[in-house]
């Protein structure tokens, strides 16, 4: 496996989606309309935290003596987002008066079995904004509520996300402060990458590793030993991962990931992704002069339409020890952006799954 990418940005204007937490909302506040009036509605609308108010169809219902069921189709708009398409279903009943709101992760919603997440261990992974939203939509109808969150095909699309590895089991996360999905934001896996380093920390884990991709994750899980609650799928992320490790330090912190990516890296990129930053070519050169190529080499580097991996292949059949220097480079941005606080190491890992660059304590 290489190095893994988010599908390519569709072109022209992209479409926003809802996030489950919305979703969830609107499905809480249909149930509660048919527990109301007996019937339950076709569509129904919601009002979210920064005011918007989208309509939902309900695709799906069931209104009983003491309980209704409502489900909402999620639409994630052009987002990649693994819950796209996803039924989320949201059992309505009355709850003891006074208690207030309690909620129950049902078939395919996860629950949180590891410290460190915003919700206690044993709580149903529906996070503080979703469950706003979910009591503001329910406001009209009264106050006291069980509120059972569904997602049938949860559990299978869940193994697509790192749930597992945050310690939560049985199904996926009902999330979104804002209730909106901003295309390409990926404020998902962002969350996720956050929440593993806020795990590592609760579980006193002194080492984690955030990797770009699978080769890199696999190579620094075998080479130092690491569990995986010490492991960041950083993916593209390299400055919101950097940041929050920053204002939420752990001793040591090693970054791997493919010589392209940590080349970006090295010269300044924060953003990885191969449509949001380029391999600077220049700089690339200008590394390769200072190690003493050889200046067909250099300017072969320099060509604006070289790829990194062809200018590594070169640098390696010249016997450059270029990879390493990118080593060096990468290890001394990275740590500059995660501060003194952070003993932080780079590792740059091949198509191959080999070392060829090592930098740092």
């Amino acid at each position: 496996m290489v190095e893994d990418e988010l599908p390519p940005k569709p072109s022209g204007p992209l479409r926003s989606g809802w996030t489950t937490g919305a979703c969830a909302a609107a499905a809480a506040r249909a149930a509660a309309e048919a527990l109301a009036t007996g019937r339950m509605p076709t569509t129904v609308a919601i009002r979210l935290p920064l005011g918007q108010k989208p309509t939902f169809a309900v695709v799906a219902g069931a209104v009983g003596a003491d309980f209704a069921e409502a489900g909402i189709v999620k639409d994630a708009g052009d987002d990649p987002d693994v819950t796209h398409g996803a039924e989320i279903r949201v059992r309505l009943a009355r709850n003891s008066p006074g208690q207030g709101l309690a909620f129950r992760a049902g078939t395919g919603v996860g629950t949180v079995t590891k410290p460190g997440l915003a919700l206690a261990v044993g709580e149903p992974a529906i996070n503080p904004g979703p469950r706003a939203i979910i009591a503001a939509a329910l406001a009209d109808y009264g106050a006291d509520w069980i509120v059972t969150v569904s997602i049938p095909d949860g559990e299978k699309r869940a193994v697509k996300t790192l749930n597992s590895r945050l310690g939560i089991v049985g199904g996926l996360s009902v999330l979104g402060t804002t209730g909106i999905v901003t295309p390409y934001s990926c404020a998902a896996w962002i969350h996720s990458i956050h929440r593993g380093i806020d795990v590592a920390r609760a579980e006193g884990i002194g080492h984690v590793a955030a990797a770009t991709g699978s080769t890199s994750e696999a190579f620094v899980k075998s080479f130092y030993a690491l569990p995986d609650s010490a492991l960041l799928d950083m993916g593209d992320f390299a400055g919101g991962t950097l940041k929050y490790l920053r204002l939420h330090p752990v001793a040591r912190v090693t970054v791997a990931g493919g010589f392209a990516k940590l080349a970006k890296l090295a010269a300044g990129a924060m953003d990885l992704h191969s449509s949001r930053s380029r391999v600077d070519s220049r700089y690339l050169a200008d590394r390769l002069e200072a190690l003493g190529a050889a200046a067909e080499l250099c300017e072969a580097a320099a060509a604006p339409d070289m790829s990194a991996g062809a200018v590594l292949g070169l640098a390696r059949a010249a016997k450059v020890p270029l990879a390493q220097r990118i080593a060096e480079d990468a290890q001394c941005r990275a740590a500059e952006i995660a501060g003194p606080a952070i003993a932080l190491d780079v590792l740059v890992v091949d198509r191959a799954g080999e070392l060829i660059g090592q930098a740092g304590p």
